[in-house]
């Protein structure tokens, strides 16, 4: 079976080990082993687990960027209003920088916090 998430596609190997089912994740464009192994009494909901901890895998990948790029704006505006004149906007942009930042950090944690248990 595969899956694409994302920009990266992904084949779903299933193997059966001692009357339990394990799955695990082989990027199509690498041939790499991506991510962890599930497993499961059968095989479907072995696969179903890896593809529920990918998506979420790839939807905090996404999330931790944009806390990384709303950090990097925030320390631009915050440089940036340390040498501004009184009459420039520069502490307006700072301070919705750092509320960009606070949104990012909580898109993050609210990720996390449905990080499938498999």
């Amino acid at each position: 079976m595969e899956l694409t998430v994302g920009p990266a596609t992904y084949r779903l190997v299933t193997v059966e080990r001692d009357a339990q089912f394990t799955a695990h994740a082989v990027r199509v464009d690498t041939n790499e082993r991506f991510g962890i192994e599930t497993f499961a009494a059968d095989p479907e909901d072995a696969e179903r687990r890896l593809a529920s901890w990918l998506e979420w895998q790839h939807e905090h990948t996404q999330a931790l960027e944009g806390l990384q790029q709303a950090e990097r704006a925030y320390h631009r505006a915050m440089a940036g209003a340390a040498f501004a004149r009184p009459e420039d906007d520069s502490t307006e942009a700072a301070r919705l920088s750092l509320e960009s930042v606070n949104a990012a950090r909580a898109r993050l944690d609210e990720v996390r916090a449905r990080r499938p248990n498999v």
